[in-house]
């Protein structure tokens, strides 16, 4: 059916879809086909800032992207400690034509027929812009068989990512001779600035690089359970509770080379290299699609997960992503990293700094958080749990440590502060999703000591507050010591510019319980 609708999309355009207001932002993606992938695209560069334009001629497009749109909604903020760009705007468009307007980026997502992508590549070459960036979700497609026949072929390159876009950051940007570097930069510099990594494969081949493994393992699978050695939930589970895990933060080469231990990837080599002499998979013999089979996998996986519908499984799905990306940003290792690298480009934007100097009024609080609660954040009431009030409260610390000369490069030398003692008020919940951000105070910073002053809104409301001292340690004794002189005077300065505010209403107090 949805072959069949793109088919009628070139001879009759659907009707003219509901379109929502245009703002006047300068960055603009027109996305082409407005399934999964494509849907998955349109929330990832609406939610980082960019107008977007669809084209679909499903009538069922609209609800479809909206229901993509919600779950990354609720999820992609809170990936980042950095809150995102205000939300681009959506608009649904009858023809390709309309839907390609000002576009300086297009992502075509259309079925896997090579026909029907040549069709829409003819639309583009009539409308597109001629800086635009044309980039194919096509998971199999070398790109020279996509720019074959068009004069515009430089435009078009190999952009595919994997499901669901808007969380996972891997994009195989396969490009060939007749692209120029100047559309490689660009599509490099944008598929970086969402927040996602550009793998750039100058040699083409089928199906890339990522998904030849993925075929590889998902033969492999089909021959185990035709023969009846595991059943899928087996399958599943030797890779999620096994080297799953190990390459979701790793990948392979550098699993391996860990692997060999002590004497690293020659020893790994020379140890397991037989092994692949060994009759031990049927990667290049496939077991016949018979409705045996297929029905022996269907059922299994019903009884797997069927309990669960598709959008509870996703949201589950991107749950667990978002806490093992996390988790590997705590590292800065892996997608961690590049989700790391992507908020420090965004600090500058929501008003964060990095260093005294470039704070613009030293006479106000100083912003040292600005974020999205996280899914992991919240517990069994719904809220964010009260440990995290203590995180956000040390990680704004940490912030106006940096802001004050206590960064890394001081502590590697053998200085820090260390909190003595911490008061939190719980003033308001706040839930996933919701903004949030902390605003700091520094009320006394002479000789050893940092008193500190926290306050967390969600917008205009006060959620919690947190007040802290600290004292300055010599690593090496572990004991206190005065600072570097550029510190200390960095705090008194903040301290003096932030005493001509009334005092905080809260400073000071203990819990009153009655004797």
């Amino acid at each position: 059916m949805v072959s069949f609708l793109w088919e009628c999309a070139f001879v009759q355009p659907g009707q003219a879809t509901r379109n929502m207001r245009e703002s006047d932002m300068t960055k603009t993606a027109a996305i082409i086909g407005g399934g999964v992938i494509g849907g998955g695209w349109a929330a990832r560069f609406l939610l980082n800032g960019w107008n977007v334009r669809v084209f679909d001629p499903d009538p069922e497009a609209e609800r479809k992207i909206g229901e993509v749109l919600a779950n990354a909604r609720r999820s992609l903020p809170g990936l980042g400690n950095v809150a995102l760009p205000s939300e681009g705007t959506l608009t649904y468009h009858a023809t390709i034509a309309e839907a390609v307007e000002g576009a300086e980026w297009i992502q075509e997502s259309v079925p896997e027929r090579l026909e029907l992508k040549q069709k829409v590549y003819g639309e583009l070459q009539a409308h597109a812009g001629k800086d635009a960036v044309i980039g194919s979700s096509t998971s199999g497609y070398r790109p020279s068989q996509l720019q074959e026949g068009f004069d515009n072929a430089g435009q078009i390159v190999v952009a595919h990512p994997f499901n669901p876009v808007y969380l996972m950051p891997l994009v195989e940007l396969v490009t060939t001779e007749v692209n120029p570097a100047s559309v490689i930069d660009s599509a490099k510099a944008i598929i970086t600035e969402i927040g996602m990594y550009p793998l750039h494969l100058k040699k083409e081949i089928d199906a890339h690089v990522a998904d030849r493994f993925l075929e590889a393992v998902w033969r492999e699978a089909l021959w185990l359970v035709k023969d009846g050695i595991a059943t899928t939930e087996e399958i599943d589970n030797a890779i999620r509770y096994g080297f799953g895990i190990r390459w979701a933060q790793m990948g392979l080469f550098e699993t391996y080379r860990v692997a060999g231990g002590e004497a690293g990837m020659k020893h790994f080599m020379a140890q397991f290299g037989p092994a692949l002499k060994w009759p031990w998979t049927k990667l290049m013999d496939v077991p016949e699609f018979t409705d045996e089979l297929v029905d022996l996998i269907a059922g299994q996986s019903d009884a797997q997960s069927g309990h669960h519908s598709i959008r509870e499984l996703e949201r589950i799905r991107d749950d667990n992503l978002v806490g093992m990306m996390r988790a590997l940003g705590a590292n800065d290792w892996g997608a961690g990293a590049l989700q790391n690298a992507h908020d420090a480009g965004r600090e500058a934007d929501v008003g964060l700094v990095r260093s005294i100097e470039e704070i613009a009024d030293l006479g106000q609080p100083i912003l040292t958080q600005s974020r999205i609660v996280p899914l992991d954040w919240t517990d069994y009431n719904g809220h964010m749990t009260e440990s995290r009030y203590l995180d956000a409260f040390a990680q704004s610390t940490d912030r106006l440590m940096m802001i004050i000369g206590c960064d890394a490069e001081y502590i590697a030398s053998g200085g820090s502060y260390f909190t003595a003692e911490t008061h939190i008020r719980h003033i308001d919940e706040v839930h996933a999703g919701d903004p949030m951000q902390v605003r700091t105070r520094v009320i006394m910073g002479q000789g050893k000591k940092m008193h500190v002053w926290h306050e967390m809104y969600s917008g205009d409301r006060l959620l919690a507050t947190g007040e802290h001292m600290l004292l300055h340690v010599n690593l090496e004794t572990r004991r206190s010591a005065p600072p570097a002189a550029h510190i200390e005077a960095n705090l008194v300065k903040l301290a003096e510019a932030h005493s001509a505010l009334d005092a905080p209403e809260g400073l000071g107090r203990a819990i009153g319980a009655p004797r």
